[in-house]
């Protein structure tokens, strides 16, 4: 009988270690897909290996400090943002929580019974005791061994998830800075563009008193009267719809920094309101360091994680519990020791049967799951690539633009001189100089635009970039 009992012992040990063997391949560690990135951006003929400007987080790129006023109050008070910030401790309990799974788990419990027996019970009837005490003090282990690696996989998951959390904070912040970076700039446009359009108005004010002087001498018709005060109402439309703008654009910043709607302080401070980025291409292998493609590869790595955990289901599960303490029918000598100390030691493995095609259907889904989230990160990183190279391309364009921009307005700013004494003199008609005051009125807000959509070039190239975060 001893050998007997012997011989189980040794083929159950002998099939735990089989497990423990083939347990070291369930599941698959994570690897980066394919991603055959190209060597450049498009059109980049060189290779600017200098982002010491993409390094700086935005206090060091933005100088101007009423903007970076607004972005540190939003950084107190967006919502999105501090929902992040919450994902974030939710996130890093559950890691702290899987961590814990590796422990047994240990009850500790005293509790005491009293029965009573009825007299028509087979106590009760054989004329036996009838009351029966029982008094308990014990302390319960229960453990399941992790001989698959599934606990190992929901770590991984839980701390790709945690790190996921810190990647979609940075990646909000990010976006958060370049959102009120460009609303701030948007702002300063149109006031100047404001500016511009009070002074046109001034210009056409003393466009239409000449004009009904000469009327009333002769040397103008009414129909150029008509169209003159048309062009000046012209003007107090754009002036109108222009402060329309302007109040829209600050309550949308007001919102970004979690405030009520009211009045944006704001003011150009110098030339050179943040750290200009050279218009030279990038190293491709910068997109490794956006917030947004950093957290679509840790989403990708967390559901490789779950593969292995959803397949570890499938496989059979030893548990080892074991209970300990002290027992006894009275309680005069319940802590009397030895005698009334007790323990039982138990072992099992449990195999799914009736539900293992309900799990073989979860494995498959989370194989599907991990594949979707491949094409997630891959078109993230061509969604990336594109930011990027369409922003180096707008601020190479947009330069050049606004240096076009400059020589129209100089040009039609000394054309506008010219027609005013020309008309003074009676040499041109009201239509000339209504033709010339539209079209500087245009140029001037074109170069007040395209000076701004430079602005918003050079934040658009940092947020595309990383937005600082190296």
């Amino acid at each position: 009988m001893i050998n007997k009992n012997y011989m189980y012992t040794r083929y159950f040990a002998i099939w735990i270690c089989l497990l423990l063997v083939v347990s070291c391949k369930v599941g698959k560690d994570y690897q980066r897909p394919k991603l055959d990135l190209p060597e450049k951006y498009r059109n980049d003929t060189d290779i600017n290996n200098d982002t010491s400007a993409l390094s700086q987080n935005p206090r060091d790129f933005f100088k101007n400090k009423y903007l970076l006023g607004l972005i540190d109050t939003a950084f107190e008070k967006n919502s999105d943002l501090l929902l992040a910030v919450q994902n974030i401790a939710l996130a890093e309990s559950a890691l702290g929580t899987v961590k814990l799974n590796y422990l047994p788990e240990i009850n500790a419990q005293i509790n005491s019974r009293y029965t009573k027996a009825s007299q028509n019970s087979s106590s009760g009837q054989a004329g036996g005791n009838r009351e029966i005490k029982d008094f308990n003090a014990s302390a319960a282990l229960t453990w399941s061994i992790d001989i698959w690696g599934k606990i190992k996989r929901e770590k991984e998951e839980a701390l790709a998830s945690y790190l996921q959390s810190q990647e979609v904070r940075k990646a909000v912040q990010t976006k958060l800075v370049a959102d009120i970076a460009k609303g701030y700039y948007n702002l300063l446009m149109l006031d100047e563009q404001l500016e511009i359009a009070n002074r046109s108005k001034v210009l056409s004010d003393s466009t239409l008193a000449i004009m009904k002087i000469q009327y009333k001498v002769g040397d103008a018709n009414i129909l150029g009267i008509k169209q003159e005060e048309a062009q000046l109402n012209e003007n107090k439309i754009l002036i109108s719809q222009i402060e329309q703008s302007i109040s829209i654009q600050e309550n949308a910043l007001n919102v970004l920094c979690g405030k009520y709607t009211g009045v944006i302080t704001r003011k150009v401070e110098g030339n050179s309101e943040f750290v200009s980025i050279p218009v030279e291409g990038y190293p491709v292998s910068l997109l490794a360091s956006r917030p947004d493609i950093k957290a679509a590869e840790l989403s990708l790595r967390a559901s490789n994680a779950r593969v292995g955990i959803q397949q570890a289901a499938m496989y059979p599960a030893l548990n080892i519990s074991a209970e300990g303490g002290l027992n006894s029918l009275t309680s005069s000598n319940w802590f009397s020791i030895p005698a009334s100390l007790f323990g039982t030691l138990a072992g099992g493995i449990t195999q799914p049967i009736f539900n293992k095609g309900r799990l073989k259907a979860q494995y498959a889904q989370a194989k599907v799951e991990r594949e979707k989230e491949v094409i997630r990160f891959r078109q993230a990183v061509i969604d990336g690539y594109a930011q990027v190279s369409n922003a180096l391309k707008n601020k190479e364009e947009i330069n050049k633009q606004f240096i076009f921009a400059e020589s129209r307005e100089e040009a039609l700013e000394e054309g506008i001189t010219s027609t005013q004494l020309l008309f003074k003199a009676g040499t041109v008609t009201y239509l000339d100089i209504i033709t010339v005051q539209s079209a500087y009125l245009q140029s001037s807000l074109q170069r007040v635009q395209l000076y701004t959509n430079k602005a918003l070039a050079d934040i658009e190239l940092y947020y595309a970039l990383g937005g600082g975060w190296q």
